[in-house]
Protein backbone atom coordinates (compact mmCIF):
# COMPACT_ATOMS: atom_id res chain seq x y z
CA UNK A 1 0.00 0.00 0.00
CA UNK A 2 1.19 3.52 -0.71
CA UNK A 3 3.03 4.86 2.37
CA UNK A 4 1.18 8.18 2.35
CA UNK A 5 -2.14 6.36 2.12
CA UNK A 6 -1.16 4.04 4.96
CA UNK A 7 -0.23 7.06 7.05
CA UNK A 8 -3.66 8.58 6.43
CA UNK A 9 -5.35 5.36 7.52
CA UNK A 10 -3.27 5.27 10.70
CA UNK A 11 -4.16 8.93 11.26
CA UNK A 12 -7.86 8.03 10.95
CA UNK A 13 -7.39 5.33 13.60
CA UNK A 14 -5.82 7.89 15.96
CA UNK A 15 -8.66 10.30 15.19
CA UNK A 16 -11.19 7.57 15.93
CA UNK A 17 -9.53 6.92 19.29
CA UNK A 18 -9.62 10.61 20.15
CA UNK A 19 -13.33 10.81 19.20
CA UNK A 20 -14.15 7.66 21.12
CA UNK A 21 -16.88 9.29 23.23
CA UNK A 22 -18.83 10.42 20.15
CA UNK A 23 -18.55 6.98 18.62
CA UNK A 24 -19.68 5.38 21.88
CA UNK A 25 -22.81 7.57 21.75
CA UNK A 26 -23.57 6.32 18.23
CA UNK A 27 -23.05 2.73 19.34
CA UNK A 28 -25.29 3.13 22.39
CA UNK A 29 -27.98 4.75 20.28
CA UNK A 30 -28.00 2.18 17.47
CA UNK A 31 -26.94 -1.16 18.89
CA UNK A 32 -28.27 -3.54 21.46
CA UNK A 33 -26.08 -4.76 24.31
CA UNK A 34 -25.51 -8.23 22.84
CA UNK A 35 -23.71 -7.05 19.72
CA UNK A 36 -22.23 -3.71 20.76
CA UNK A 37 -18.62 -4.88 20.37
CA UNK A 38 -19.28 -6.13 16.85
CA UNK A 39 -21.17 -2.96 16.04
CA UNK A 40 -18.29 -0.84 17.38
CA UNK A 41 -15.83 -2.72 15.20
CA UNK A 42 -18.12 -2.12 12.23
CA UNK A 43 -18.21 1.62 12.90
CA UNK A 44 -14.42 1.79 13.23
CA UNK A 45 -13.76 -0.30 10.12
CA UNK A 46 -16.31 1.79 8.23
CA UNK A 47 -14.46 4.96 9.15
CA UNK A 48 -11.15 3.41 8.14
CA UNK A 49 -12.56 2.08 4.86
CA UNK A 50 -13.98 5.50 4.07
CA UNK A 51 -10.56 7.06 4.70
CA UNK A 52 -8.89 4.38 2.54
CA UNK A 53 -11.23 4.96 -0.36
CA UNK A 54 -11.33 8.77 -0.11
CA UNK A 55 -7.57 9.14 0.38
CA UNK A 56 -6.88 6.76 -2.53
CA UNK A 57 -8.85 9.08 -4.77
CA UNK A 58 -7.25 12.19 -3.29
CA UNK A 59 -3.63 11.01 -3.08
CA UNK A 60 -3.44 8.60 -6.01
CA UNK A 61 -6.00 10.44 -8.16
CA UNK A 62 -7.88 7.20 -8.77
CA UNK A 63 -9.98 4.57 -7.11
CA UNK A 64 -8.08 1.85 -5.28
CA UNK A 65 -7.17 -1.26 -7.26
CA UNK A 66 -8.26 -4.74 -6.23
CA UNK A 67 -4.71 -5.42 -5.02
CA UNK A 68 -4.73 -2.27 -2.90
CA UNK A 69 -8.09 -3.26 -1.47
CA UNK A 70 -6.66 -6.68 -0.58
CA UNK A 71 -3.77 -4.91 1.17
CA UNK A 72 -6.33 -2.83 3.05
CA UNK A 73 -8.18 -5.99 4.12
CA UNK A 74 -4.91 -7.52 5.29
CA UNK A 75 -4.16 -4.35 7.28
CA UNK A 76 -7.60 -4.51 8.95
CA UNK A 77 -7.20 -8.22 9.69
CA UNK A 78 -3.73 -7.70 11.18
CA UNK A 79 -5.03 -4.87 13.38
CA UNK A 80 -8.41 -6.38 14.27
CA UNK A 81 -7.60 -7.09 17.91
CA UNK A 82 -6.26 -3.55 18.42
CA UNK A 83 -9.38 -2.11 16.78
CA UNK A 84 -11.67 -4.27 18.93
CA UNK A 85 -9.85 -3.18 22.08
CA UNK A 86 -10.59 0.48 21.47
CA UNK A 87 -13.84 -0.01 23.39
Amino acid sequence: MDEILLGKIEQKIRETISNKDEIKEIIQLLSNIDDSKSFALGVVVGRIYNAFYYQSKRILNREPTKDEFQEFLKFVKNNKSDLENLW
